[in-house]
């Protein structure tokens, strides 16, 4: 007898839907071999190289020692950090960040989705109301869903909503939190940021901000967004992640020492979770200040990413947004999955994006442009992708 679940499943793969695990082998840089195919990795999140950096990870190791092993160089954190997991390199990530961005105090958490579902709901309670972007992340509507308060989604970028939303509502409840990613994810386009801080501050709102595509990425420090358009100290809660740009694992949220204080009490996942290990701790102050200092590859990505989002205009290709996340929309899932497949077998890894990342009917290509490629990699794109769309044309004319 045929499970429920093999249904949904079979259903999935039908629909284009299935999502299954992918591994690959020998990454070197932005390279990897991907089912017989040497491919230009495409779908990385890493956006500055870093992970793929071996020299850079040369430098890190050139630490290790045995003195030094278990203290920065440890596997296993083995508890949560209000047990026997939290230590001296915790609480200095935390400085160093809390200094770089100006703010009062930084907390640590596991990974971006531990941040979005483990803040908002230790903050916001039943008097409370939250107004989100509709395009925000997964994890920020998961904290919608386990916060206790009431939320709203507003229109993806539409502050004239967002205001007719706060003139509503603002007065019936004790706090209101303005919700925002700064670089969204799957369309590549930037928030208003001045708009947002000005909207803030007339209603008396919070705004919290997830800068997780931003950071490494914008700013001379590369603090993300907010540090680029100088509103860092109008940002209540600014969470950044170490699992991107930086080539790591691990998140954190800039705030009070008020608000710091009551997370460390009241935050789910972050009072239930084993705390980072001593090497990631480690890695991660290490790559922090590294970051800062790559003004040359950040601008090297923006000027590559303006490069092939202008050939695939020339080329009739519908595209969008603003940054190095250069969106190819198609609409169908399984032609997604076709095209996804013929580039693989030229050579570029692209995995499509399909709902419910994505509105329905809206799969596409979400093509991550890192700062260690070249344009002599990336410029036969824009004629790939135009060849396959005149092949799938033809195909519906016969």
């Amino acid at each position: 007898m045929t499970s429920r679940y093999e249904k949904e499943l079979a259903d999935l793969e039908a629909r284009g839907r299935l999502r299954t695990f992918r591994p690959l082998t020998r990454m070197e840089g932005c390279w990897v071999d991907y089912d017989g195919h040497r491919c230009l990795n495409l779908t990385s999140n890493d956006y500055l190289g870093l992970a793929g950096d071996t020299v850079l990870q040369q430098r890190f190791y050139q630490g290790l020692s045995l003195v030094q092993e278990k203290e920065k160089y440890g596997l296993g954190a083995a508890s949560s950090r209000l047990l026997t997991g939290d230590s001296v390199l915790a609480h200095d990530l935390e400085e160093d960040l809390a200094l770089a961005y100006g703010h009062e105090a930084v907390l640590l958490f596991n990974s971006g989705y531990h941040a979005n579902i483990g803040i908002l709901p230790a903050l916001c309670g039943k008097n409370d109301l939250i107004l989100s972007d509709k395009l925000n992340h997964a994890s920020i509507h998961d904290g919608l869903r386990l916060s206790r308060a009431r939320h709203k989604r507003f229109r993806h970028g539409d502050y004239e909503q967002l205001r007719s939303l706060l003139e509503q509502f603002h007065k019936e409840y004790e706090q209101v939190v303005i919700v925002s990613e700064s670089v969204f994810s799957m369309d590549g386009d930037v928030a208003d940021l001045q708009r947002l801080v000005e909207l803030k501050k007339e209603f008396g709102a919070m705004l919290y901000l997830d800068e997780a595509h931003a950071v490494g990425l914008y700013g001379r420090q590369g603090l993300g967004k907010a540090e680029e358009e100088g509103v860092l100290g109008d940002v209540d809660l600014l969470v950044g992640t170490f699992g991107k740009a930086l080539a790591s694992i691990g998140a954190f949220v800039c705030c009070s020492e008020e608000i710091r204080q009551y997370l460390i009490n009241h935050s789910r996942s972050l009072i239930f979770t084993t705390a980072l290990p001593p090497v990631v701790l480690n890695w991660n102050r290490f790559v922090f200040s590294t970051m800062q200092g790559m003004e040359a590859e950040r601008s090297h990505l923006m000027r590559l990413s303006e490069q092939l989002r202008q050939g695939l205009r020339e080329k009739g290709i519908v595209t969008g947004g603003s940054t190095n996340i250069v969106p190819v929309l198609i609409g169908d899932d399984s032609l997604a999955l076709q095209r996804g497949q013929a580039m693989q077998e030229q050579g570029y890894l692209i995995f499509p994006v399909r709902p419910p990342a994505v509105p329905e009917g809206t799969a596409r290509f979400r093509l991550s442009l890192c700062a260690n490629m070249q344009w002599q990699d990336l410029q036969p794109l824009p004629d790939l992708l135009s060849a396959l769309s005149n092949e799938e044309q033809s195909r519906h004319e016969k």
